[in-house]
Order: structure tokens, then sequence, then C-alpha cells
């Protein structure tokens, strides 16, 4: 797996306000990139320092190995807020200004627009498109110099339920293409669903970094039942690698050692000519390991 984008020491600072302190970090090839923050934290103010928009205070970054550039980010798309499309034209005649403006062939143009789903609607005006057919048409203005690297600042903010559905089924299709995506939000459900990793700023400074799977499968309870409960309590218990057993209501509740599965226990339970009713593995939700991050960023 190549490396897309090193971060190293990038500070910015406006006077005594430090919004970003000292970043590192390294993304490769094929992730989806969460940066995740509440609001204030630093995560456009990052975006703007990585694309040009922003000139650094110190610190540095590499696209591809290769210092920052405009070449360097001819070949990154992004969508830092919402592309001034002109109302009164429709979607492939806005499309053509901005490759006009980029000095890029027209071919792209229909192709990324069924990309987004927007062919049917692509000769309607700007003007009567919902909230969610304006990003996904912006993303599909980003995607027109076929970019290695997508950057997205706050997709889904201001959509309903529905473009926010349709949004990230963009975003995860994107990634299936190949694409490494980056992107920031304050929306802890956004960052679960479609990203591989992500990391957290509190005031500019990074305090955690890592896999999304790995992060929130550490703490992974299962819930099991069996029409036998004191048989099933004594099973498990004899199971070297169940950990923090406990009743809860009608279930058995409990964690795997480290390198044990579902599968094992299940194997071993059957072995025990224990039945299990109900088993489900109860995740940690991204909300709780976020509030735990920030709150060991206070200490």
């Amino acid at each position: 797996m190549s490396t897309v984008l090193t971060i190293s020491k990038l500070t910015k600072r406006y006077g005594r306000i430090t919004a970003v302190n000292e970043l590192d970090l390294q993304i490769e090839a094929g992730q989806v990139y969460g940066i995740l923050g509440p609001n204030g934290s630093g995560k456009t103010t990052t975006l703007g320092m990585l694309l040009g928009v922003v000139r650094p205070t110190s610190g540095d970054f590499s696209w591809y190995g290769q210092p920052a550039s405009a070449e360097a980010r001819r070949k990154v798309g992004a969508i830092l807020e919402m592309p001034a499309f002109l109302p009164y034209l429709n979607a492939v005649q806005n499309l053509r200004i901005v490759c006009q403006i980029k000095k890029l062939p027209f071919a792209e143009i229909d192709r990324c627009l069924a990309l987004v789903n927007l062919t049917e609607r692509s000769s309607d005006p700007f003007k009567t498109y919902s909230l969610g057919m304006k990003q996904r048409l912006a993303i599909a203005s980003a995607l027109l110099c076929d970019p290695g690297v997508l950057i997205l600042d706050e997709p889904t903010n201001g959509l309903d339920p529905q473009g926010i559905a349709e949004i990230r089924e963009l975003i995860i299709s994107i990634a299936n293409m190949g694409k490494t995506i980056l992107l920031a939000s304050h929306l802890l459900d956004e960052v679960q669903r479609v990203c591989t990793h992500f990391t957290v700023l509190k005031k500019g400074k990074r305090i955690y970094a890592g896999g999304v799977s790995e992060s929130l499968g550490a703490s992974n309870l299962l819930e099991l039942r069996a029409a036998d409960m004191e048989a099933l309590g004594a099973s498990v218990a004899r199971y070297s690698q169940a950990e923090k057993v406990h009743r809860e209501g009608e279930l058995l509740i409990g964690q795997l050692a480290d390198g044990s599965t579902v599968e094992d226990l299940h194997e071993f339970l059957i072995k025990e000519k224990v039945v299990l009713t109900h088993l489900v593995v109860r995740r940690k939700s991204l909300e709780k390991q976020f509030l735990e991050l920030l709150s060991q960023g206070d200490e």
C-alpha cells in the first residue's frame, strides 16, 4: 500500500489562536480517512492548508511523496464549500464552465453525472435541485479531473435523512473505485459508516488516530441467551477466553479475550450441548469512543 499524504508538524496560528497544532498524519492509498472533531477543532483549516487555500504557519506535507505544489494538487478533487454554480444553468452547462476553468475536456461530464446519479436531471436548472442533488453535482465537479484523492468537508451537512443516505452510498461507491477519500465531519455516524480510518482533533491537536474497526472492535460485548440459562452460565464460566461475564435481565453479557472469536465460543457451547436462542455482538459506538477520547484529551 502506497502513501498518498504525509503531514508533519502542520501548524496554523491566527495571532494568539492556534487553529491547528503540530498535526502529524499519514494516509494510505484506498483509505477512507475521516477527520473527526467538534466545531472549531481545526478540521476545515487543515483541509484548507492541504489544498493551498490557507498558508501554514509551520510544518509541511507531501502528496505522493512529493512536496506540495500546484502539480500535485491536480491529482486531488475537493469540495470545501458548496461551489457557486449558476442557478439558471443546468448540470451539463455548469460542469462545462468548470471544465473550461480547469482546462479539462468535456468528455468526462456524462460519466461523472452518471456516477452521482444525476443523468436524468442533467437538463434541469440548478435552482430546481434539492440540497442533496446540489451536493452530488458538487462531487461530480470534483471528479471531473479523475482524481486519485477526493477531499470532502462536511459532505452531509444540512441534508435530510434521504440526502445523507444518498451521499453516504456515493462516498462508498467512489471508494470502491479505488479512490482515496479524506473527509472532515462532526457527525459520528457518518464516520463510523463510511470511513476505514479516522483521527480525532481537539482544539487543533490530534488526540487519536487509528482504524475504525480496530478502535470499535476492541471492546465488543456479546449478548447470549439459552433455554437453560443456568447451563449456559456454567458453560461460559468454563470457557477460558470469556471475560467480564455477568447477567443483565434475561441475557448473559460478556467479552472475549484477544484472539478468540464468536465462532470459537459457539463451537465450544455446541460441544457443551448448550443451544443458544440469542447471540448478538453489541458493538461499541463511535459516539462513546469519541466522548471517551475527548475526555482523555482534557487530562
